[in-house]
Protein backbone atom coordinates (compact mmCIF):
# COMPACT_ATOMS: atom_id res chain seq x y z
CA UNK A 1 0.00 0.00 0.00
CA UNK A 2 1.33 3.43 -0.97
CA UNK A 3 1.86 5.86 1.91
CA UNK A 4 1.47 9.57 1.18
CA UNK A 5 4.07 11.77 2.85
CA UNK A 6 3.26 14.88 4.90
CA UNK A 7 5.11 16.93 2.26
CA UNK A 8 2.81 15.60 -0.45
CA UNK A 9 -0.29 16.28 1.67
CA UNK A 10 0.89 19.86 2.18
CA UNK A 11 1.52 20.29 -1.56
CA UNK A 12 -2.02 19.10 -2.34
CA UNK A 13 -3.51 21.27 0.42
CA UNK A 14 -1.65 24.36 -0.87
CA UNK A 15 -2.78 23.68 -4.44
CA UNK A 16 -6.48 23.61 -3.44
CA UNK A 17 -7.57 26.96 -2.03
CA UNK A 18 -10.34 26.20 0.44
CA UNK A 19 -12.49 29.13 -0.68
CA UNK A 20 -12.35 27.96 -4.32
CA UNK A 21 -13.13 24.36 -3.37
CA UNK A 22 -16.03 25.14 -1.02
CA UNK A 23 -17.45 27.70 -3.47
CA UNK A 24 -18.25 24.77 -5.77
CA UNK A 25 -20.67 23.48 -3.13
CA UNK A 26 -21.71 26.57 -1.15
CA UNK A 27 -22.52 30.15 -2.15
CA UNK A 28 -20.02 32.19 -0.14
CA UNK A 29 -19.97 35.92 0.48
CA UNK A 30 -17.22 37.91 2.10
CA UNK A 31 -17.72 39.61 5.44
CA UNK A 32 -14.56 41.11 6.89
CA UNK A 33 -11.67 38.65 6.80
CA UNK A 34 -13.81 35.52 6.29
CA UNK A 35 -16.44 34.15 3.90
CA UNK A 36 -19.90 33.05 5.03
CA UNK A 37 -22.68 30.91 3.62
CA UNK A 38 -25.43 28.45 4.52
CA UNK A 39 -23.97 25.30 6.04
CA UNK A 40 -24.18 22.28 3.67
CA UNK A 41 -24.15 19.87 6.63
CA UNK A 42 -27.34 20.97 8.40
CA UNK A 43 -30.47 22.98 7.60
CA UNK A 44 -30.36 26.65 8.50
CA UNK A 45 -31.93 29.91 7.38
CA UNK A 46 -29.14 32.28 8.41
CA UNK A 47 -25.51 31.70 7.40
CA UNK A 48 -23.35 30.36 10.22
CA UNK A 49 -20.83 28.56 8.01
CA UNK A 50 -17.49 30.42 8.02
CA UNK A 51 -14.45 29.93 5.77
CA UNK A 52 -11.08 31.49 6.60
CA UNK A 53 -9.12 32.33 3.46
CA UNK A 54 -5.89 33.18 5.25
CA UNK A 55 -5.86 30.11 7.54
CA UNK A 56 -7.51 27.74 5.03
CA UNK A 57 -10.04 26.37 7.54
CA UNK A 58 -13.85 26.19 7.67
CA UNK A 59 -16.15 26.05 10.67
CA UNK A 60 -19.91 26.01 11.20
CA UNK A 61 -21.06 27.74 14.37
CA UNK A 62 -24.37 25.90 14.10
CA UNK A 63 -23.45 22.21 13.81
CA UNK A 64 -19.77 22.67 14.80
CA UNK A 65 -18.33 20.79 11.85
CA UNK A 66 -14.98 22.18 10.78
CA UNK A 67 -11.50 21.46 9.50
CA UNK A 68 -9.31 21.92 6.46
CA UNK A 69 -9.99 21.30 2.77
CA UNK A 70 -9.47 17.52 3.18
CA UNK A 71 -12.04 17.41 5.98
CA UNK A 72 -14.57 19.33 3.90
CA UNK A 73 -14.27 17.03 0.89
CA UNK A 74 -14.44 13.95 3.14
CA UNK A 75 -17.67 15.24 4.72
CA UNK A 76 -19.38 16.64 1.62
CA UNK A 77 -18.52 13.71 -0.68
CA UNK A 78 -18.85 11.14 2.14
CA UNK A 79 -15.46 9.60 1.38
CA UNK A 80 -12.39 8.67 3.46
CA UNK A 81 -9.46 10.99 4.12
CA UNK A 82 -7.30 9.04 1.64
CA UNK A 83 -10.01 9.32 -1.02
CA UNK A 84 -10.36 13.07 -0.37
CA UNK A 85 -6.59 13.48 -0.80
CA UNK A 86 -6.76 11.63 -4.13
CA UNK A 87 -9.82 13.67 -5.14
CA UNK A 88 -8.02 16.96 -4.49
CA UNK A 89 -4.79 15.75 -6.09
CA UNK A 90 -6.71 15.02 -9.28
CA UNK A 91 -8.39 18.44 -9.07
CA UNK A 92 -4.98 20.13 -8.83
CA UNK A 93 -3.45 17.78 -11.44
CA UNK A 94 -0.85 16.54 -8.98
CA UNK A 95 0.48 13.06 -9.74
CA UNK A 96 0.34 10.57 -6.88
CA UNK A 97 2.74 7.66 -6.31
CA UNK A 98 1.47 4.18 -7.11
CA UNK A 99 2.81 0.69 -6.54
CA UNK A 100 2.85 0.03 -10.30
CA UNK A 101 4.42 3.32 -11.35
CA UNK A 102 7.60 4.75 -9.90
CA UNK A 103 7.45 7.98 -11.96
CA UNK A 104 6.33 9.92 -8.90
CA UNK A 105 9.43 8.89 -6.95
CA UNK A 106 11.59 9.85 -9.92
CA UNK A 107 9.96 13.28 -9.99
CA UNK A 108 10.52 13.80 -6.27
CA UNK A 109 14.16 12.78 -6.65
CA UNK A 110 14.60 15.21 -9.55
CA UNK A 111 13.08 18.03 -7.49
CA UNK A 112 15.56 17.36 -4.67
CA UNK A 113 18.45 17.45 -7.13
CA UNK A 114 17.19 20.70 -8.65
CA UNK A 115 17.06 22.36 -5.22
CA UNK A 116 20.66 21.25 -4.63
CA UNK A 117 21.77 22.57 -8.03
CA UNK A 118 20.11 25.93 -7.35
CA UNK A 119 21.80 26.14 -3.94
CA UNK A 120 25.24 25.37 -5.41
CA UNK A 121 24.63 27.88 -8.23
CA UNK A 122 23.74 30.66 -5.79
CA UNK A 123 26.98 30.05 -3.88
CA UNK A 124 28.97 29.94 -7.15
CA UNK A 125 27.54 33.25 -8.41
CA UNK A 126 27.89 34.96 -5.01
CA UNK A 127 31.54 33.97 -4.60
CA UNK A 128 32.35 35.16 -8.14
CA UNK A 129 31.04 38.65 -7.26
CA UNK A 130 34.08 39.18 -5.01
CA UNK A 131 36.68 38.10 -7.60
CA UNK A 132 38.70 40.54 -9.80
CA UNK A 133 36.98 39.32 -12.98
CA UNK A 134 33.65 40.70 -11.64
CA UNK A 135 34.79 44.35 -11.63
CA UNK A 136 31.87 45.43 -13.83
CA UNK A 137 29.44 43.95 -11.28
CA UNK A 138 31.37 45.43 -8.34
CA UNK A 139 31.22 48.88 -9.93
CA UNK A 140 27.48 48.50 -10.44
CA UNK A 141 26.72 47.55 -6.81
CA UNK A 142 28.86 50.49 -5.64
CA UNK A 143 26.90 52.78 -7.95
CA UNK A 144 23.65 51.45 -6.45
CA UNK A 145 25.18 51.93 -2.97
CA UNK A 146 24.63 48.33 -1.86
CA UNK A 147 26.72 47.31 1.16
CA UNK A 148 28.21 43.89 1.92
CA UNK A 149 25.50 42.94 4.44
CA UNK A 150 22.84 43.45 1.78
CA UNK A 151 24.79 41.50 -0.84
CA UNK A 152 25.05 38.56 1.57
CA UNK A 153 21.42 38.77 2.78
CA UNK A 154 20.15 38.43 -0.81
CA UNK A 155 23.10 36.24 -1.98
CA UNK A 156 23.59 38.62 -4.91
CA UNK A 157 26.18 37.33 -7.38
CA UNK A 158 27.74 37.56 -10.82
CA UNK A 159 27.41 34.97 -13.58
CA UNK A 160 30.40 33.85 -15.63
CA UNK A 161 31.02 33.34 -19.31
CA UNK A 162 29.97 30.63 -21.73
CA UNK A 163 29.75 27.40 -19.67
CA UNK A 164 31.55 28.08 -16.37
CA UNK A 165 28.48 27.19 -14.31
CA UNK A 166 27.94 23.97 -16.28
CA UNK A 167 31.54 22.87 -15.64
CA UNK A 168 31.20 23.60 -11.91
CA UNK A 169 27.96 21.62 -11.63
CA UNK A 170 29.42 18.66 -13.50
CA UNK A 171 32.41 18.70 -11.15
CA UNK A 172 29.92 18.39 -8.26
CA UNK A 173 28.50 15.18 -9.74
CA UNK A 174 25.23 16.49 -11.20
CA UNK A 175 23.91 14.80 -14.35
CA UNK A 176 23.13 16.64 -17.58
CA UNK A 177 19.38 15.96 -17.39
CA UNK A 178 19.28 17.34 -13.82
CA UNK A 179 21.15 20.50 -14.80
CA UNK A 180 19.00 21.06 -17.90
CA UNK A 181 15.81 20.65 -15.83
CA UNK A 182 16.68 23.78 -13.84
CA UNK A 183 16.94 25.92 -17.00
CA UNK A 184 20.28 27.30 -15.79
CA UNK A 185 22.04 25.68 -18.74
CA UNK A 186 20.85 25.24 -22.34
CA UNK A 187 21.91 22.61 -24.85
CA UNK A 188 22.58 23.75 -28.42
CA UNK A 189 21.72 21.85 -31.59
CA UNK A 190 25.40 20.91 -31.82
CA UNK A 191 25.21 19.30 -28.39
CA UNK A 192 27.12 22.02 -26.56
CA UNK A 193 26.10 23.14 -23.06
CA UNK A 194 25.90 26.93 -22.55
CA UNK A 195 25.00 28.80 -19.37
CA UNK A 196 21.71 30.69 -19.62
CA UNK A 197 22.95 33.61 -17.46
CA UNK A 198 26.22 35.15 -18.65
CA UNK A 199 27.93 38.33 -17.39
CA UNK A 200 24.91 39.41 -15.40
CA UNK A 201 24.29 40.59 -11.85
CA UNK A 202 22.42 37.65 -10.32
CA UNK A 203 19.48 37.71 -7.90
CA UNK A 204 18.56 34.31 -6.41
CA UNK A 205 14.80 33.90 -5.96
CA UNK A 206 13.90 31.98 -2.82
CA UNK A 207 10.71 30.39 -1.58
CA UNK A 208 9.22 31.30 1.79
CA UNK A 209 11.45 28.68 3.47
CA UNK A 210 14.62 30.20 2.03
CA UNK A 211 15.30 27.53 -0.62
CA UNK A 212 16.68 28.88 -3.92
CA UNK A 213 14.10 28.09 -6.61
CA UNK A 214 15.09 30.38 -9.50
CA UNK A 215 17.24 33.34 -10.59
CA UNK A 216 16.91 36.76 -12.12
CA UNK A 217 19.80 38.35 -14.01
CA UNK A 218 20.40 42.02 -14.87
CA UNK A 219 22.60 43.01 -17.79
CA UNK A 220 25.65 45.12 -16.95
CA UNK A 221 27.06 45.82 -20.41
CA UNK A 222 25.79 48.67 -22.58
CA UNK A 223 24.32 46.35 -25.19
CA UNK A 224 20.93 47.19 -26.69
CA UNK A 225 20.57 43.67 -28.09
CA UNK A 226 20.54 42.17 -24.59
CA UNK A 227 17.36 42.13 -22.51
CA UNK A 228 17.74 44.26 -19.37
CA UNK A 229 16.46 41.42 -17.17
CA UNK A 230 16.06 37.72 -17.85
CA UNK A 231 14.60 35.24 -15.38
CA UNK A 232 14.50 31.50 -14.92
CA UNK A 233 11.79 29.71 -16.84
CA UNK A 234 9.11 27.93 -14.83
CA UNK A 235 9.97 24.34 -13.96
CA UNK A 236 9.31 21.58 -11.42
CA UNK A 237 10.36 23.73 -8.43
CA UNK A 238 9.47 27.23 -9.67
CA UNK A 239 6.16 28.84 -10.55
CA UNK A 240 6.42 32.64 -10.54
CA UNK A 241 2.75 33.17 -9.71
CA UNK A 242 3.15 31.27 -6.43
CA UNK A 243 6.13 33.14 -4.99
CA UNK A 244 7.27 36.62 -3.98
CA UNK A 245 10.84 37.89 -4.09
CA UNK A 246 12.31 38.43 -0.58
CA UNK A 247 9.28 37.02 1.30
CA UNK A 248 11.69 34.68 3.13
CA UNK A 249 13.25 37.83 4.67
CA UNK A 250 10.10 39.94 5.03
CA UNK A 251 8.28 37.27 7.05
CA UNK A 252 10.97 37.60 9.74
CA UNK A 253 10.13 41.28 10.26
CA UNK A 254 8.40 42.34 13.47
CA UNK A 255 6.13 44.57 11.38
CA UNK A 256 2.56 43.43 10.70
CA UNK A 257 2.87 45.25 7.39
CA UNK A 258 4.38 44.25 4.04
CA UNK A 259 5.43 46.72 1.34
CA UNK A 260 4.89 45.35 -2.17
CA UNK A 261 7.15 46.77 -4.90
CA UNK A 262 7.70 45.96 -8.58
CA UNK A 263 11.37 45.05 -8.94
CA UNK A 264 14.28 43.30 -7.25
CA UNK A 265 16.27 46.52 -6.80
CA UNK A 266 13.33 48.33 -5.18
CA UNK A 267 13.09 45.57 -2.56
CA UNK A 268 16.86 45.34 -2.04
CA UNK A 269 17.39 49.11 -1.81
CA UNK A 270 14.60 49.53 0.75
CA UNK A 271 15.85 46.54 2.76
CA UNK A 272 19.31 48.07 3.06
CA UNK A 273 17.79 51.30 4.37
CA UNK A 274 15.95 49.63 7.21
CA UNK A 275 12.71 48.46 5.55
CA UNK A 276 13.04 44.70 6.02
CA UNK A 277 9.35 44.03 5.30
CA UNK A 278 9.52 44.50 1.50
CA UNK A 279 8.70 41.99 -1.25
CA UNK A 280 8.56 42.17 -5.04
CA UNK A 281 6.12 40.45 -7.38
CA UNK A 282 8.67 38.81 -9.72
CA UNK A 283 7.91 41.03 -12.68
CA UNK A 284 4.36 39.77 -13.15
CA UNK A 285 0.96 41.19 -12.31
CA UNK A 286 -0.05 40.22 -8.77
CA UNK A 287 -1.76 36.81 -8.73
CA UNK A 288 -4.37 35.24 -6.45
CA UNK A 289 -1.71 32.89 -5.05
CA UNK A 290 0.58 35.82 -4.22
CA UNK A 291 -2.36 37.65 -2.66
CA UNK A 292 -2.96 34.70 -0.33
CA UNK A 293 0.72 34.70 0.65
CA UNK A 294 0.58 38.41 1.49
CA UNK A 295 -2.58 37.90 3.54
CA UNK A 296 -0.95 35.01 5.40
CA UNK A 297 2.15 36.91 6.45
CA UNK A 298 0.80 40.41 7.08
CA UNK A 299 -2.13 42.38 8.43
CA UNK A 300 -1.64 45.30 6.04
CA UNK A 301 -0.20 45.47 2.52
CA UNK A 302 1.15 48.73 1.07
CA UNK A 303 1.58 48.86 -2.70
CA UNK A 304 4.52 50.97 -3.85
CA UNK A 305 4.70 50.62 -7.61
CA UNK A 306 6.31 52.88 -10.19
CA UNK A 307 4.57 56.21 -10.70
CA UNK A 308 4.10 55.70 -14.46
CA UNK A 309 0.83 54.64 -16.09
CA UNK A 310 1.72 50.94 -16.11
CA UNK A 311 2.54 51.09 -12.39
CA UNK A 312 -0.79 52.73 -11.56
CA UNK A 313 -2.69 50.14 -13.59
CA UNK A 314 -0.79 47.39 -11.78
CA UNK A 315 -1.90 48.96 -8.48
CA UNK A 316 -5.55 48.74 -9.50
CA UNK A 317 -5.21 45.07 -10.44
CA UNK A 318 -3.30 44.34 -7.26
CA UNK A 319 -5.82 46.16 -5.09
CA UNK A 320 -8.66 44.15 -6.56
CA UNK A 321 -6.91 40.86 -5.74
CA UNK A 322 -5.97 41.97 -2.22
CA UNK A 323 -9.49 43.24 -1.57
CA UNK A 324 -10.88 39.82 -2.50
CA UNK A 325 -8.41 38.26 -0.05
CA UNK A 326 -9.71 40.50 2.75
CA UNK A 327 -6.44 42.44 3.04
CA UNK A 328 -6.14 45.93 4.48
CA UNK A 329 -4.53 47.26 1.30
CA UNK A 330 -3.04 50.78 1.07
CA UNK A 331 -1.35 52.72 -1.72
CA UNK A 332 1.84 54.70 -1.26
CA UNK A 333 1.70 58.11 -2.99
CA UNK A 334 5.13 59.01 -4.36
CA UNK A 335 6.21 62.18 -6.14
CA UNK A 336 9.65 63.30 -7.29
CA UNK A 337 10.95 59.85 -8.23
CA UNK A 338 9.94 57.13 -10.66
CA UNK A 339 10.28 54.20 -8.21
CA UNK A 340 10.92 53.44 -4.51
CA UNK A 341 14.65 52.74 -5.10
CA UNK A 342 15.21 56.19 -6.62
CA UNK A 343 13.04 57.87 -3.97
CA UNK A 344 14.76 56.40 -0.92
CA UNK A 345 18.24 57.17 -2.32
CA UNK A 346 17.21 60.72 -3.28
CA UNK A 347 15.20 61.70 -0.19
CA UNK A 348 16.24 59.24 2.51
CA UNK A 349 14.55 56.67 4.77
CA UNK A 350 12.76 59.26 6.91
CA UNK A 351 10.82 60.72 4.01
CA UNK A 352 9.93 57.26 2.72
CA UNK A 353 8.68 56.26 6.17
CA UNK A 354 6.34 59.27 6.10
CA UNK A 355 5.00 58.11 2.73
CA UNK A 356 4.22 54.72 4.33
CA UNK A 357 2.43 56.36 7.26
CA UNK A 358 0.36 58.48 4.86
CA UNK A 359 -0.48 55.67 2.44
CA UNK A 360 -4.09 56.00 1.28
CA UNK A 361 -6.83 53.40 1.48
CA UNK A 362 -8.24 51.37 -1.37
CA UNK A 363 -11.35 53.58 -1.50
CA UNK A 364 -9.30 56.79 -1.55
CA UNK A 365 -7.13 55.49 -4.37
CA UNK A 366 -10.15 54.44 -6.43
CA UNK A 367 -11.69 57.91 -5.95
CA UNK A 368 -8.40 59.52 -6.97
CA UNK A 369 -8.28 57.42 -10.15
CA UNK A 370 -11.88 58.32 -10.99
CA UNK A 371 -11.12 62.01 -10.41
CA UNK A 372 -8.20 61.87 -12.87
CA UNK A 373 -10.67 61.02 -15.67
CA UNK A 374 -12.88 64.09 -15.25
CA UNK A 375 -12.77 67.87 -15.29
CA UNK A 376 -14.74 68.77 -12.18
CA UNK A 377 -15.20 72.34 -13.44
CA UNK A 378 -17.53 70.83 -16.03
CA UNK A 379 -21.06 70.08 -14.76
CA UNK A 380 -21.53 66.89 -16.81
CA UNK A 381 -18.15 65.54 -15.73
CA UNK A 382 -18.98 66.31 -12.12
CA UNK A 383 -22.23 64.31 -12.40
CA UNK A 384 -20.35 61.35 -13.90
CA UNK A 385 -17.73 61.64 -11.16
CA UNK A 386 -20.44 61.59 -8.48
CA UNK A 387 -22.12 58.51 -9.96
CA UNK A 388 -18.86 56.57 -10.14
CA UNK A 389 -17.70 57.37 -6.62
CA UNK A 390 -21.11 56.56 -5.11
CA UNK A 391 -20.81 53.06 -6.59
CA UNK A 392 -17.47 52.76 -4.81
CA UNK A 393 -18.89 54.05 -1.52
CA UNK A 394 -21.92 51.76 -1.66
CA UNK A 395 -19.56 48.79 -1.33
CA UNK A 396 -18.03 50.09 1.91
CA UNK A 397 -19.50 47.87 4.65
CA UNK A 398 -18.42 49.96 7.63
CA UNK A 399 -20.93 52.80 8.15
CA UNK A 400 -18.49 54.99 10.10
CA UNK A 401 -15.87 54.62 7.37
CA UNK A 402 -18.48 55.47 4.74
CA UNK A 403 -19.53 58.57 6.70
CA UNK A 404 -15.92 59.79 6.83
CA UNK A 405 -15.48 59.39 3.08
CA UNK A 406 -18.73 61.20 2.35
CA UNK A 407 -17.74 64.10 4.63
CA UNK A 408 -14.34 64.31 2.94
CA UNK A 409 -15.72 64.19 -0.61
CA UNK A 410 -18.41 66.74 0.15
CA UNK A 411 -15.79 69.16 1.50
CA UNK A 412 -13.09 68.56 -1.10
CA UNK A 413 -15.28 68.63 -4.21
CA UNK A 414 -18.03 71.04 -3.17
CA UNK A 415 -20.83 68.45 -3.44
CA UNK A 416 -23.67 68.41 -0.93
CA UNK A 417 -23.66 65.51 1.53
CA UNK A 418 -27.37 64.96 0.87
CA UNK A 419 -26.74 64.37 -2.82
CA UNK A 420 -23.95 61.87 -2.07
CA UNK A 421 -26.09 60.05 0.54
CA UNK A 422 -28.99 59.77 -1.92
CA UNK A 423 -26.81 58.27 -4.65
CA UNK A 424 -25.00 55.93 -2.25
CA UNK A 425 -28.29 54.61 -0.85
CA UNK A 426 -29.64 54.09 -4.35
CA UNK A 427 -26.52 52.15 -5.39
CA UNK A 428 -26.60 50.08 -2.18
CA UNK A 429 -30.28 49.25 -2.70
CA UNK A 430 -29.61 48.11 -6.27
CA UNK A 431 -26.80 45.92 -5.04
CA UNK A 432 -29.28 43.33 -3.75
CA UNK A 433 -26.77 40.51 -3.69
CA UNK A 434 -24.79 42.21 -0.93
CA UNK A 435 -24.30 40.06 2.18
CA UNK A 436 -26.34 41.25 5.13
CA UNK A 437 -24.13 40.99 8.20
CA UNK A 438 -27.11 41.39 10.53
CA UNK A 439 -28.24 37.89 9.58
CA UNK A 440 -24.97 36.39 10.70
CA UNK A 441 -25.19 34.03 13.64
CA UNK A 442 -22.58 35.20 16.15
CA UNK A 443 -19.91 32.75 17.34
CA UNK A 444 -20.97 30.79 20.38
CA UNK A 445 -18.90 28.70 22.72
CA UNK A 446 -19.16 25.04 21.79
CA UNK A 447 -21.21 22.91 24.18
CA UNK A 448 -18.86 20.37 25.73
CA UNK A 449 -19.67 17.00 27.20
CA UNK A 450 -17.60 17.83 30.27
CA UNK A 451 -20.08 20.31 31.72
CA UNK A 452 -17.97 21.17 34.79
CA UNK A 453 -15.51 23.12 32.58
CA UNK A 454 -16.77 26.68 32.39
CA UNK A 455 -17.14 28.41 28.98
CA UNK A 456 -14.76 31.14 30.20
CA UNK A 457 -11.97 28.61 30.77
CA UNK A 458 -12.58 26.96 27.38
CA UNK A 459 -12.49 30.34 25.64
CA UNK A 460 -9.28 31.27 27.48
CA UNK A 461 -7.61 27.99 26.46
CA UNK A 462 -8.80 28.42 22.88
CA UNK A 463 -7.30 31.91 22.83
CA UNK A 464 -3.92 30.58 24.06
CA UNK A 465 -3.83 28.13 21.14
CA UNK A 466 -4.92 30.94 18.79
CA UNK A 467 -1.98 33.06 19.99
CA UNK A 468 0.49 30.21 19.50
CA UNK A 469 -0.73 29.51 15.96
CA UNK A 470 -1.13 33.09 14.77
CA UNK A 471 1.47 34.97 16.84
CA UNK A 472 4.09 32.33 17.58
CA UNK A 473 7.16 34.52 17.96
CA UNK A 474 5.47 36.98 20.30
CA UNK A 475 3.69 34.44 22.48
CA UNK A 476 5.64 31.15 22.60
CA UNK A 477 8.23 31.93 25.29
CA UNK A 478 5.79 33.69 27.65
CA UNK A 479 3.16 30.95 27.33
CA UNK A 480 5.35 27.85 27.68
CA UNK A 481 7.25 29.47 30.58
CA UNK A 482 4.12 30.26 32.58
CA UNK A 483 1.49 27.76 31.41
CA UNK A 484 1.93 23.99 31.63
CA UNK A 485 0.13 21.07 30.01
CA UNK A 486 -1.63 20.35 33.32
CA UNK A 487 -3.15 23.84 33.33
CA UNK A 488 -5.39 22.86 30.40
CA UNK A 489 -8.78 21.49 31.46
CA UNK A 490 -10.28 20.61 28.08
CA UNK A 491 -8.73 17.36 26.82
CA UNK A 492 -8.83 18.45 23.16
CA UNK A 493 -6.94 21.65 23.99
CA UNK A 494 -4.46 19.70 26.09
CA UNK A 495 -3.84 17.35 23.16
CA UNK A 496 -3.26 20.25 20.72
CA UNK A 497 -0.98 22.07 23.19
CA UNK A 498 1.02 18.88 23.66
CA UNK A 499 1.43 18.52 19.89
CA UNK A 500 2.76 22.08 19.73
CA UNK A 501 5.26 21.35 22.53
CA UNK A 502 6.35 18.10 20.88
CA UNK A 503 6.99 19.79 17.54
CA UNK A 504 9.21 22.81 18.20
CA UNK A 505 8.86 25.21 15.30
CA UNK A 506 10.03 28.72 14.55
CA UNK A 507 7.01 29.68 12.52
CA UNK A 508 3.29 29.40 13.09
CA UNK A 509 2.57 27.81 9.70
CA UNK A 510 4.66 24.79 10.77
CA UNK A 511 2.54 24.45 13.90
CA UNK A 512 -0.64 24.66 11.84
CA UNK A 513 0.71 22.08 9.40
CA UNK A 514 1.46 19.71 12.29
CA UNK A 515 -2.11 20.05 13.57
CA UNK A 516 -3.55 19.78 10.05
CA UNK A 517 -1.92 16.37 9.66
CA UNK A 518 -3.95 14.99 12.59
CA UNK A 519 -6.66 12.94 10.89
CA UNK A 520 -9.30 13.35 13.59
CA UNK A 521 -12.59 15.07 12.69
CA UNK A 522 -13.29 16.30 16.24
CA UNK A 523 -9.87 17.89 16.61
CA UNK A 524 -10.05 19.44 13.14
CA UNK A 525 -13.46 20.91 13.99
CA UNK A 526 -12.16 22.33 17.25
CA UNK A 527 -9.08 23.86 15.58
CA UNK A 528 -11.27 25.44 12.91
CA UNK A 529 -13.45 27.01 15.62
CA UNK A 530 -10.35 28.43 17.33
CA UNK A 531 -9.08 29.95 14.08
CA UNK A 532 -12.29 31.60 12.91
CA UNK A 533 -13.41 32.99 16.30
CA UNK A 534 -12.89 36.72 16.87
CA UNK A 535 -11.25 37.14 20.29
CA UNK A 536 -11.41 40.95 20.01
CA UNK A 537 -7.67 41.34 20.67
CA UNK A 538 -6.59 44.96 20.35
CA UNK A 539 -2.99 44.40 21.52
CA UNK A 540 -1.20 41.05 21.21
CA UNK A 541 1.37 41.98 23.86
CA UNK A 542 -1.33 43.05 26.36
CA UNK A 543 -3.38 39.92 25.62
CA UNK A 544 -0.38 37.64 26.30
CA UNK A 545 0.42 39.53 29.49
CA UNK A 546 -3.19 39.30 30.71
CA UNK A 547 -3.62 35.59 30.03
CA UNK A 548 -0.29 34.72 31.71
CA UNK A 549 -1.28 36.88 34.68
CA UNK A 550 -4.59 35.00 35.02
CA UNK A 551 -2.83 31.63 35.26
CA UNK A 552 -0.23 32.95 37.71
CA UNK A 553 -3.02 34.41 39.88
CA UNK A 554 -4.92 31.11 39.79
CA UNK A 555 -1.77 29.28 40.79
CA UNK A 556 -1.22 31.63 43.72
CA UNK A 557 -4.88 31.43 44.77
CA UNK A 558 -4.79 27.62 44.70
CA UNK A 559 -1.60 27.57 46.75
CA UNK A 560 -3.22 29.99 49.22
CA UNK A 561 -6.11 27.54 49.76
CA UNK A 562 -3.65 24.66 50.23
CA UNK A 563 -1.73 26.57 52.91
CA UNK A 564 -4.94 27.55 54.75
CA UNK A 565 -5.99 23.88 54.85
CA UNK A 566 -2.55 22.82 56.09
CA UNK A 567 -2.67 25.45 58.85
CA UNK A 568 -6.19 24.38 59.85
CA UNK A 569 -4.80 20.88 60.38
CA UNK A 570 -1.48 21.91 61.90
CA UNK A 571 -1.40 19.46 64.80
CA UNK A 572 1.29 17.40 63.04
CA UNK A 573 3.40 20.44 62.06
CA UNK A 574 6.39 21.84 63.93
CA UNK A 575 6.62 25.52 64.91
CA UNK A 576 9.19 26.13 62.16
CA UNK A 577 6.93 24.51 59.53
CA UNK A 578 3.99 26.62 60.68
CA UNK A 579 6.13 29.78 60.57
CA UNK A 580 7.27 28.99 57.02
CA UNK A 581 3.69 28.38 55.85
CA UNK A 582 2.49 31.61 57.48
CA UNK A 583 5.35 33.52 55.83
CA UNK A 584 4.49 31.99 52.42
CA UNK A 585 0.80 32.78 52.95
CA UNK A 586 1.63 36.39 53.76
CA UNK A 587 3.76 36.73 50.60
CA UNK A 588 1.00 35.21 48.45
CA UNK A 589 -1.64 37.57 49.86
CA UNK A 590 0.61 40.57 49.13
CA UNK A 591 1.33 39.31 45.59
CA UNK A 592 -2.37 38.69 44.87
CA UNK A 593 -3.18 42.21 46.07
CA UNK A 594 -0.61 43.59 43.60
CA UNK A 595 -2.13 41.64 40.72
CA UNK A 596 -5.68 42.92 41.19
Amino acid sequence: MVQYTDELKEEIRSANDIVDVISQYVTLKRSGRNFFGLCPFHKEKSPSFSVSADRQYFHCFGCHKGGDVFTFISEIERISFKESLEFLAERARIELPTVENSEFNKTQYLKDRMFKINAETAIFYHERLYKPLAKIAQDYVKQRKLDNNTLKAFKIGYSGEYNELYKMLKSKGFKDEEILATGLVNKTERGEFIDRFRKRLMFPIMDVSGRVIAFGGRKLENNDKMAKYINSNENLVYSKKKHLFALNLAKQSDSKQIILVEGYMDAISLYQRGFNNVVASLGTALTEEQGRLLRKYSEQVILSYDSDGAGQEAIMRGLSILENQGCDARVLQMEGAKDPDEYVIKYGSGRFKLLIENAISLVEFKIKMVKSKYNLENANDKIRFLKEITKILSNVDNKIEREIYIESIAGNYNISKEAIYAEVNKAAYNNNTKFNEKNLVKPAVKQEKVIEISPAIIKRENMILYLLINHFRESYEAIVTNISLDDFKLETNKFIFEKILESPAEESEKILQTIANIEDAEIQSHVSEILVTDYEISSIEKCIEDVVNIYNKDRLANRKLEIVKELENSSNLTKDEIAKLEQELSEIIIELAKRK
